[in-house]
């Protein structure tokens, strides 16, 4: 074989190629997100260690995250707020997503118009469809209280501050304290805003989970007996839980970083009434543009860290519980 090319040097060679070709393919995506994602990111974390107001400060250490974790109420408040939103939207959102794919998932007549007819909502700019809700739920002019006060019940909706649970057992006459009171009626109204918006995008994608269980296995599973609930429990679910997971954490992150329709069906846009629907990151945009100037972007880029670190932690925690139960086949 002298003179020729080596078997192995032309493997390598094609190897090499290969691998460039991958790499300059994967480069645009790479620029766009190192620029637009990476850089902000490690900006954000210096600008979290100083003390910046309308120009550059001085460098003061972990000065930020110290006021924010021990000085500042309305941190811990929209901490709250942002707990509440998490923990009633994303849990509801798939299993209501999950009941609609189910009932979608059948051979009926027009059933491709339904299907569309949930997608929509998500379709829609969450700002439109916030401002609208806003004017629905408006407690003299809106829809939904002229609905109401035909029942003799004239919610305030969106300006009431008293927790939904207090409201509740208000109706009872069962005080409750006010720490067990619940999210304020205004975010309920968010979250079931939120939870609207959502559920089409989450009905798709679990169609298409619903469309790739093998029929067989379907009809092996009916001729065992397993019909109704335990056919979705034993069968089903195990299937669809790389869906499911991907699902649960897509909206967990999702829920963590909402800010447009806070903003918008806030009473004032700051969070009203009372800081009820203050989240994080409604509470890092009014830091940066703190018009006292008492806290500033500085300050604001330290509780910006701090959600990051939350949503990263929780995200590494469910993969290592939730990923577990997750069956691939």
């Amino acid at each position: 074989m002298s003179g020729g090319v080596k078997p192995g040097n032309s493997r390598w060679k094609r190897t090499l190629q290969d691998a460039a070709t991958a790499y300059l393919m994967v480069l645009p995506s790479a620029l766009i997100i190192g620029a637009f994602g990476l850089l902000p990111l490690i900006a954000a974390l210096g600008l979290s260690f100083q003390e910046w107001r309308l120009k550059p400060g001085p460098w003061v250490g972990i000065a930020n995250y110290r006021q924010a974790l021990t000085a500042e109420p309305e941190f811990w408040s929209a901490v709250w707020v942002t707990v509440y939103y998490v923990v009633g939207t994303v849990p509801l959102t798939v299993i209501l997503a999950y009941g609609c794919a189910e009932l979608l998932h059948t051979r009926l007549r027009g059933m491709g118009f339904y299907r569309a007819l949930f997608f929509i909502p998500y379709v829609a700019s969450p700002v439109a469809a916030s401002a609208v809700w806003k004017w629905i739920l408006n407690p003299t002019s809106g829809i939904a209280s002229a609905v109401t006060r035909r029942f003799g019940v004239e919610p305030r909706w969106l300006y009431e501050e008293t927790g939904i649970l207090s409201l509740l057992a208000s109706t009872g006459r069962l005080p409750l304290p006010e720490w067990a009171g619940g999210p304020s009626l205004a975010l309920v109204c968010i979250m079931a805003v939120a939870v609207w918006h959502g559920v089409g995008f989450a009905v798709v994608v679990l169609l298409a989970g619903l469309a790739s269980i093998p029929t067989d296995v379907l009809e092996a599973a009916r001729l065992d007996g397993a019909r109704g609930w335990r056919l979705i429990r034993s069968v089903k679910l195990p299937l669809l839980s790389p869906t499911l997971f991907f699902l649960w954490i897509v909206f967990t992150i999702r829920a963590f970083q909402t800010f447009s329709q806070v903003y918008v069906m806030s009473i004032d846009n700051k969070g009203g009434p009372s800081g009820t629907t203050r989240n994080l990151t409604l509470y890092i945009f009014q830091s940066f543009y703190d018009s006292a100037a008492r806290l500033g972007p500085g300050y604001g880029s330290a509780v910006a860290m701090l959600l990051f670190a939350v949503i990263l932690v929780l995200t590494l925690i469910q993969f290592r519980i939730l990923g577990r139960k997750v069956h691939y086949a």
